[in-house]
């Protein structure tokens, strides 16, 4: 008898901002070998320059994107900040890329509140964001006595699918998105809505939070991460199509 075939597996849909996603395709590669991969960012920063208020005794970090924002303020009060407290490992390898002494929380913001307020950090702190932040790390350290202020650094503007990425999600077959964040998944239903399509998703979600902003995609499959980073989002994506080879 002859040997089956391998069945032929979805091509994977990219929608981060350009610079992470380039690396996660990297990555998807490197684990998946042949796999088709379409790009199209559903969201691009631009970057701000705020005020700078207060000269902080370290700084806040919640992604890769405040760092860049940071590395681009020429705010006086910053010169000699030289500590940094990051959600997770990528963003304080930035950090440290950018000269800061950075420690990792090596999770998400409940990780990172209770990695401040174990080291006895009293502030001031100043948190670098964007405009859309979820996980209210500054308002809830406050509210544990820290001195903590908050300054948005970038903002994500939204894009529209290219239209390879929309002649993909109309064709019929799967399409596997792996959704790095909430917005990310809200943005994808608009943008399909818009368009009029209703793909066959599978899904790989961050966290418990893109999933749940995710169902309004109506997925076909849904698989979430163990760990919101992109490592554990690798992984997920790997199960999805693991679990078709072997049906």
């Amino acid at each position: 008898m002859a040997p089956q075939s391998r069945p032929l597996l979805p091509a994977v849909l990219l929608t981060r901002p350009e610079a992470q996603g380039a690396r996660f395709a990297v990555a998807l590669r490197e684990a998946l070998g042949p796999v088709r991969l379409v790009t199209s960012p559903l969201m691009v920063p631009e970057f701000l320059s705020p005020p700078i208020a207060l000269r902080p005794e370290a700084l806040i970090f919640t992604s890769e994107t405040g760092v860049e924002g940071f590395r681009r303020l020429a705010a006086p009060g910053l010169a000699g900040v030289g500590r940094a407290w990051c959600v997770g490992n990528r963003t304080a390898r930035a950090a440290r890329a950018a000269g800061l002494d950075a420690q990792s929380a090596e999770g998400d913001a409940e990780a990172l509140i209770a990695a401040i307020v174990a080291a006895g950090e009293r502030g001031p702190l100043l948190h670098l964001r964007g405009a859309e932040s979820r996980g209210e790390v500054a308002p809830r350290l406050a509210a544990q006595g820290l001195v903590v202020v908050e300054a948005v650094v970038y903002d994500q503007r939204p894009q529209p699918l290219l239209p390879e990425a929309l002649a993909l999600l109309a064709g019929g077959a799967p399409v596997l998105a792996p959704l790095f964040s909430p917005r990310t998944a809200r943005l994808l239903g608009l943008e399909l809505a818009r368009a009029g399509v209703a793909p066959q998703l599978w899904v790989a979600a961050m966290s418990p939070a893109v999933a749940e902003a995710a169902g309004a995609l109506f997925p076909a499959r849904l698989r979430v991460a163990a760990r919101p980073d992109a490592e554990a989002l690798l992984d997920a994506v790997k199960a999805l199509l693991d679990a078709e080879a072997d049906a």
